[in-house]
């Protein structure tokens, strides 16, 4: 059986896509401009994976990811569509892209504007500014290598990654991003200042790969914004834009195996029993779960389940949304709360995984810029803590509850006062949630780990070594999490997938 055979309308190769995050829906745009006919299977009963979006009591809430830093590769989407993405989606630009709160009462504003950012450096540690630019312009020599030239390529040889190994070797890819930091400035604030992105991306601080250090360039070349009514507009535009190309989503459409028949992906057996034939498949969801489960019956030489079992896999991360009848005006689009520790409550997570009594928090309150997404006088909130993920055993059924008590009192105790008598609505996911709603290994927010040894090459390839036209996309394949990493993801297949017309 194959897609072409049991088209019985002879209609164009079929595509088959597994999941509808940003990975899965930018793969079928890139696929039904490359000629394909497109179906995108959603388990859920929505688009986005974590990227959905969820309305409660009159707030709507955005489950996931909040920032966008790159927006050419949402422009490239539309683009390939004949179309602009101003025409759906307004991406505001933020002259302040974090605030940074720390334990001991002071702050660090990260802005947009190099003049800016090098004033409130000054302001903090005179001394560090010239290690500040420096570092600046190391970040900049990693991001025109590891994302401008090495983004969109896939790692699908072993000398694919000994080439690259003398600009590694140069830009010292064997420090961890905080040993880089470190490198170029003396205060604290700074080094975590500058260390703290990996977290964005299921990341140790202490373990990543420098190559991360990219992310401190990627924000200053082009802003941190967001999208108008939410990051859901951008999901639902590309939405708009399979179906404009003539293909489809199918919603509570769980995908139960991947059928292989003489080592080729020739189409997919849903839960419910149905077949859907396929010339190529595209997996969005994570890569140890399709392998895991939707392969199970697949020999595999390179991703067996021992191999997977052995992979070190992300941190998770427990969110609290709520919205509040009032409004705090004080409080900026993005906030970082450090509790008193950073190092050992990094170890915590990752490496002790248990589930410490301190925690340092993520505040996103999208209405400061955009006040839609509440009623009117009212805030919406979500709060982010990185936490371990299931092999820590926590018992999220018993312990989500006084974990979130205790995050709204040091909310309540310093950016939110009076927090707790001014919640209308309240939900948490947990781990938990992640391992169940999402089907991600272990409960982990962003799939394998992104250090050294996980990464490029060493990460599981965009085309799968053990299935023929299989492929992935998403988090947990090269180039890693992170929105621009997901979606990279998909502008890889571009070399990857031969031409509807080849087939």
């Amino acid at each position: 059986m194959t897609g072409t055979q049991a088209d019985a309308s002879g209609a164009r190769p079929h595509a088959v896509v597994i999941g509808s995050g940003f990975g899965g829906l930018a793969a079928a745009v890139r696929l039904g401009a490359r000629g394909y006919r497109v179906t995108v299977l959603e388990r859920l009963e929505q688009a986005g994976g974590r990227a959905a979006v969820f309305r409660q009591d009159g707030f709507t809430f955005d489950a996931g990811p909040t920032i966008i830093t790159a927006p050419f590769l949402f422009e490239d989407l539309w683009a390939l569509c004949g179309r602009r993405l101003s025409d759906d989606v307004e991406l505001r630009a933020l002259d302040l892209f974090y605030r940074i709160m720390f334990h001991d009462g002071g702050h660090l504003d990260c802005r947009a504007q190099p003049d800016a950012m090098a004033a409130e450096v000054a302001r903090v540690s005179p001394r560090d500014v010239a290690g500040y630019e420096r570092f600046m312009r190391h970040s900049e020599a990693i991001f025109r290598i590891g994302f401008e030239k090495l983004g969109h390529v896939p790692f699908e040889t072993f000398g694919s990654m000994v080439r690259i190994a003398p600009d590694l070797a140069r830009l010292r890819g064997d420090r961890s991003v905080y040993a880089t930091a470190a490198r170029y400035v003396r205060h604290p604030w700074l080094r975590f200042a500058l260390s703290f992105h990996p977290l964005f991306v299921g990341g140790n601080p202490f373990t990543t790969t420098s190559v991360y250090s990219l992310i401190s360039f990627l924000e200053r070349r082009w802003g941190v914004h967001f999208a108008m009514g939410g990051t859901g507009a951008l999901v639902r535009g590309m939405v708009e834009l399979i179906r404009g190309q003539g293909g489809a989503i199918r919603y509570h459409s769980e995908v139960g195996e991947i059928i292989v028949e003489s080592g080729r992906a020739t189409g997919v057996r849903l839960a419910s029993g149905e077949t859907i034939a396929a010339d190529i498949v595209v997996s969005n969801a994570d890569v140890a779960w399709t392998y895991q489960k939707l392969l199970a019956a697949t020999p595999r030489k390179r991703w067996t389940d021992r191999k997977l079992e052995n992979a070190r896999y992300s941190m998770s991360l427990f969110v609290w949304y709520f919205g509040t009848r009032r409004k705090y005006a004080d409080v900026p689009h993005h906030t970082i709360l450090l509790g008193p520790r950073y190092r050992e409550l990094i170890a915590d997570i990752f490496d002790r995984k248990i589930l410490a009594e301190d925690f340092s928090l993520y505040l996103h309150r999208p209405t400061a810029t955009d006040p839609s997404l509440a009623p009117d006088g009212c805030d919406a909130f979500y709060v982010l803590s990185p936490v371990p993920h299931l092999d820590s055993g926590v018992d999220w059924v018993t312990q989500a509850e006084p974990y979130r008590r205790a995050i709204a009192r040091r909310l309540s105790e310093t950016v939110l006062p009076g927090l707790e008598d001014q919640i209308v609505t309240s939900r948490v996911f947990t781990p938990q949630d992640f391992r169940d709603r999402l089907l991600s290994v272990k409960g982990a927010a962003f799939g394998l780990e992104p250090v050294l040894t996980q990464s490029a090459w060493f990460r599981p390839h965009n085309r799968s070594e053990d299935v023929d036209r299989l492929y992935f996309v998403g988090a947990s394949t090269h180039p890693g999490a992170g929105v621009p990493g997901v979606l990279s993801s998909a502008r890889i297949l571009d070399r990857l997938v031969p031409h509807a017309d080849a087939l």
